[in-house]
């Protein structure tokens, strides 16, 4: 897959777009829905699986990509949907490496590639268009020919409904409450916003919330104008994804690089994204450190070495 799909100065994305259908009454309907290319490793035509007894139904099975055992979700299943009969030959299976973890999920067909800019994409909770699906399992919305809609969906909770998503919190250093002050977070994930925010809370932080780069700048308005020239003082770190909806994590950084106000709060990147071209565009756009999700002892050695510097420097 292309490298560009991640530019800090384009502020777009790329995204696979594939289709789940779903048998009503009457008519199948057709989601369409879009993984980010940055995630997908390849796309095949689904193997023989091997089926592992006790997991939930939504796990197909197993199979051996070059030596490495892939799990396989059916996303329609996971997704609640009824499909119609007779898909069989036509499935697709999307292998994509996130959260450091490789896994695969069934689709009913792999259309294209699109090219979207992230300003054209909204959370899916400014929107009432995710349909019956559960609204927790979209990070974004965004409008296709022919006023369709597309849906990201929030890959991150397969992966801890799954299990392999499963950071233990409590598994950071016992006298990790050390540190005080603001820490701003940045995901539209909700599962990733709670991991990091407990992790953070558990360190000695207060923790305050946005969804994405656009609200994470209005996030930074407001601290500011309750602590004005002190914010330095007060705000000891931001910490953000890189795909969100309205303004990825990219240009919100260079944001606020760009101001004065704030040029001096450590950025960290907390990204599902593991190649190393992201995280040469993080340090591009003037974070000090990035980490792919979620490593709990890593997550506290990388923070404590960011704001211990930071601290040092006397800001």
């Amino acid at each position: 897959m292309d490298d560009n799909s991640l530019k800090v100065g384009s502020n777009e994305m790329e995204l696979v777009d594939f289709r789940i259908l779903n048998q009503g009454e009457d008519e199948v309907y057709e989601g369409i829905y879009g993984v980010n290319v940055s995630k997908v490793r390849e796309i095949i035509r689904v193997p023989d699986l091997t089926e592992l007894p006790g997991t939930p139904e939504y796990i197909e099975g197993i199979f051996d990509l070059r030596d490495v055992v892939i799990p396989v979700v059916n996303l329609a299943i996971w997704m609640g949907i009824t499909p119609p009969e007779g898909l069989e030959k036509d499935l697709r299976i999307i292998i994509t490496e996130f959260n450091n973890v490789l896994i695969g999920f069934i689709v009913h067909e792999a259309k294209r590639i699109r090219r979207i800019n992230w300003g054209d994409i909204e959370p899916a909770t400014y929107t009432s268009n995710t349909g019956s699906l559960d609204g927790s399992k979209i990070t974004g919305v965004t409008k296709i020919e022919g006023d369709n809609v597309l849906l990201i969906l929030d890959l991150e909770s397969v992966v801890q409904d799954l299990g392999l998503y499963a950071p233990d919190v409590d598994a950071m250093p016992h006298d990790t409450a050390t540190f005080s002050g603001l820490a701003l977070i940045l995901d539209d994930s909700s599962t990733a916003r709670r991991i990091v925010k407990d992790a953070l809370e558990k360190m000695g932080f207060q923790v305050v919330e946005a969804m994405d780069g656009k609200e994470g700048l209005e996030k930074l308005e407001e601290i500011y104008n309750t602590y004005g020239d002190r914010i330095q003082e007060k705000l000891k770190l931001i910490l953000s994804d890189v795909e969100m909806p309205r303004m990825d994590g990219f240009h919100f950084a260079a944001n606020v690089k760009e101001d004065g106000r704030f040029e001096d709060i450590p950025i960290i990147f907390n990204s599902s994204i593991s190649d190393h071209f992201s995280e040469i565009r993080g340090k591009e756009a003037g974070a000090e450190a990035y980490l792919v999700k979620f490593d709990a002892s890593e997550f506290y050695d990388e923070v404590s070495r960011v704001v211990r510097a930071h601290m040092k420097e006397g800001v």
